[in-house]
């Protein structure tokens, strides 16, 4: 995912590239032009809404000219405290963006954001909370991205080597060129092992469900998609087995820890409410708690770095410390944590969305596969439209990435639906995502999960304000951005989990709850094809 995006929280994107490959079980280079879709009639429209349509909708404002910024910071400390408690306990993210748009009458306000004193020393940011103004945060041109990654807060180096990470850096420091540069050439190295060992790990992964399910007639999706993911990116990046290794099965539960000792400041964990935000916001926690967790994490990966990577980072005058660094930060923060949230809430989706969406969906999956002789291709999924539309959907309506920040690097105007604002240079901006993607002056019925909303020509042209990946759905990654440099191995792989799902099973039940990051699924009926 991106570089410079935080994901539900926290930017979960993947760093992967796209990738050129020969074999019809391969991804040819580059990724964004094989998913066009072709022309096909549009399937029966099959909807969902999961909350009632006030929960975070934003009501459609008036018309207005150019207007000074609402909103108010508070007294020092206090104000932020204050806000820190309605965003986690007393209203939750949406109520509390809500109740702020309907008070100043527009979707761009000054408020704090978390994690605030005394982890922050500066909470106050504007936020942008509409598809018209949210954009503003991927133009390098007029936002820093420099150690803006996690938001209002930046957590000790000593988790990452005593190294600025590639998803810390702005693109006008020399580092972040060449560190993009060489997450590139790693799936360019190993893009040939992506699909068969997807195809491999998918078996084992259903194995695993059908005999949990015979067995205890549910499962937990969580963990097992966990392992699934981890093993996956070992494999097919690295070409190791996890198992064979000194880090065995233990990598999901470490790489958690570590994530947790980043990510605490602007999460909750159920605690009780002081308790909770006492521990989690009062101070970071110490490093030193998961320093053996890491270092059992980077030496698996500096010693199972490819002779390929090695070699383009000494190409490039990355030393093999850095490199391992930024590949460990790469697969297990961005890579795995963007599969470990967006396989399952994905899932969610499809299954509430009911018997008529899958039976669409497996009668589509399976004719095609059919007409390949039995092997999935591109060419069979680009023939595929209706799958391609539910990923879509699924990015949009519940994006991994939640949140957006960047520094306004000179004064700016930036304009709402409604209005133009005046912003001056070093402020923070901010974007709750999911705001910005379900606008309703640009997505009709936004609270639904629409499966086919972007299917056909006029679905393809929603594609822009599909915004997950730290830019718009319609734009590519590049060195000079900090748009996610796998978007579309991201989108790829997730296509590849929906058709290798419904090639095995018609239909399925789940039980939704919540967990830190992410939905927390377990599967409660399956049905095998």
């Amino acid at each position: 995912m991106s570089s410079n995006t935080f994901a539900s929280p926290l930017n979960y994107c993947s760093t992967i590239t796209t990738m050129a490959l020969t074999s019809s079980s391969s991804l040819p280079l580059p990724l964004h032009q094989q998913f066009t879709s072709p022309k096909y009639s549009k399937h029966p429209s099959i909807t969902l809404s999961l909350s009632e349509k006030s929960s975070d909708s934003v009501t459609p404002l008036s018309k207005s000219a150019t207007r000074t910024i609402p909103g108010d910071y508070g007294l020092p400390i206090i104000g932020p405290w204050k806000d820190r408690q309605d965003y986690f306990y007393n209203q939750g993210k949406n109520e509390f963006f809500k109740s702020r748009i309907d008070k100043y009458k527009s979707t761009v306000f000054r408020t704090n954001m978390p994690p605030g004193p005394f982890i922050s020393s500066d909470s106050k940011v504007i936020a942008l909370l509409d598809g018209k103004s949210f954009p503003i945060l991927f133009d390098v041109s007029k936002v820093e991205k420099k150690d803006v990654f996690t938001g209002t807060y930046t957590p000790s180096t000593s988790l990452t080597g005593r190294y600025r990470v590639l998803s810390y850096l702005d693109p006008s420091e020399p580092n972040h060129e060449k560190l993009k540069k060489l997450m590139f050439r790693l799936l360019t190295s190993r893009s040939d092992h992506i699909i068969p060992e997807f195809q491999k790990e998918y078996t084992e992964f259903a194995k695993t469900l059908d005999r949990e399910m015979m067995e205890e007639g549910r499962v937990e999706l969580n963990a097992l998609n966990d392992q699934f993911s981890f093993n996956l990116l070992a494999k097919s990046l690295l070409g190791v087995e996890p198992s064979d290794t000194e880090l065995g099965m233990d990598a999901p539960i470490l790489i958690g820890k570590w994530v947790l000792f980043q990510l605490h400041p602007v999460l909750t964990l159920g605690l009780p409410r002081v308790l909770d935000d006492i521990v989690l916001r009062t101070f970071q926690l110490p490093s030193f708690l998961v320093k053996k967790d890491y270092q059992r994490l980077y030496d698996f990966f500096y010693t199972n770095s490819t002779d390929s990577f090695n070699e383009e980072a000494e190409k490039l005058g990355v030393s093999r410390e850095e490199a391992s660094h930024n590949l460990l930060f790469a697969i297990c923060f961005n890579t795995f944590g963007g599969m470990k949230i967006f396989f399952p809430n994905m899932l969610k989706w499809i299954a509430k969305a009911g018997v008529e969406l899958h039976s669409h969906l497996s009668s589509e999956i399976r004719s095609q596969v059919k007409s390949s002789g039995g092997n999935i291709t591109m060419t069979a999924m680009d023939k595929m439209p209706l799958v391609k539309s539910v990923v879509y959907e699924a990015l949009r309506i519940d994006p991994p990435v939640s949140s957006q920040y960047g520094r306004a690097k000179q004064d700016l105007i930036i304009e709402s639906h409604d209005a133009t604002f005046h912003v001056k240079k070093g402020e923070m901006l901010y974007g709750y995502q999911p705001f910005a993607t379900k606008d309703p002056e640009i997505f009709d019925r936004p609270e639904e999960f629409v499966a086919d909303r972007f299917v056909g020509k006029e679905g393809e042209r929603l594609l822009k304000h599909v915004l997950w990946s730290n830019g718009p759905e319609s734009e590519s990654p590049t060195l000079e951005n900090k748009q996610c440099a796998g978007k579309d191995f991201v989108v790829f792989v997730s296509r590849l989990f929906v058709i290798e799902f419904f090639l095995r099973y018609d239909t399925l039940e789940v039980d939704v709850g919540t967990s830190p990051l992410g939905a927390k699924i377990t599967i409660t009926s399956l049905k095998r094809a």
